[in-house]
């Protein structure tokens, strides 16, 4: 399998409210974000409210799972254990991050992971086989910058939609920006409008799926650039799902 795309880096997950009662976290997923080898990581999960996002994922055992840009693993590792030895987890950076790329990979592909594939490349994600779910968080808005604008979002769309299977699921979480700012904000403030966002995903042939309130904050004005201190970590964030038709 390769994968690629030309992207930034990306900012810390807000987490303001929990949305999910133990009793809907699956057992994969408990045993995931218990693992003890989680255990330098683990202390993030109550702020990412990772419980809470995996859920409304839907992910399972034996999944096929592409994560997009990852960062340092984060979710990566979780869905390691999510997905189990049946399944398998893909994870990419753009060459554009450089050396952090190349560290991060060689970070994750050292932990001896057997069903992870970490990679460093460039151009649009491409599937031997197709997968279950396409997972990026805090990436969206930064495709269109650097002046590719937003034929980079509509070419990434159709890669996605080219990449999963027949009622696959594709997941976007990104920092909301003030309605009606369209592509406005994401070079200056890093984040970008929720309605342009599913207006896009529609039109490259997926249904919406639902909406998670997990990452709402209601005392972001939207205002500031999610990396100012006031802000960071705590920045109202969208959680979207869509899935490709079954035929």
């Amino acid at each position: 399998m390769r994968f690629g795309i030309m992207l930034a880096a990306v900012a810390a997950v807000a987490v303001p409210m929990a949305v999910v009662a133990k009793s809907d976290v699956s057992p994969a997923i408990a045993k995931a974000l218990a693992d003890p080898a989680r255990a330098d990581q683990a202390g993030d999960d109550a702020r990412r409210h990772a419980a809470d996002v995996l859920v409304f994922s839907g992910v399972k055992p034996g999944w096929q799972v592409v994560d997009f840009l990852p960062g340092q693993g984060y979710w990566t590792r979780i869905f390691a254990g999510a997905v189990g030895p049946t399944g398998h987890v893909y994870a990419v950076w753009p060459s554009a991050a450089g050396d952090r790329a190349k560290t991060t990979v060689d970070a994750l592909n050292g932990r001896k992971l057997g069903n992870v594939t970490a990679a460093v490349d460039a151009g649009l994600i491409t599937v031997d086989k197709p997968v279950d779910l396409v997972w990026t968080v805090q990436n969206y808005h930064d495709l269109p910058n650097d002046g590719r604008g937003e034929p980079a979002l509509t070419a990434f769309n159709a890669a996605v939609f080219k990449a999963l299977k027949p009622g696959g699921t594709y997941i976007v979480i990104d920092h909301a920006a003030p309605a009606g700012s369209g592509l406005t904000d994401t070079g200056t403030l890093h984040r970008i409008d929720p309605a342009i966002v599913k207006k896009q995903v529609l039109a490259a042939g997926f249904t919406f799926a639902g909406e998670s309130k997990a990452l709402a904050n209601p005392k972001d004005d939207h205002t500031l650039k999610v990396f100012d201190p006031a802000i960071r970590g705590v920045t109202d964030q969208f959680v979207y799902k869509f899935r490709k038709p079954l035929k």
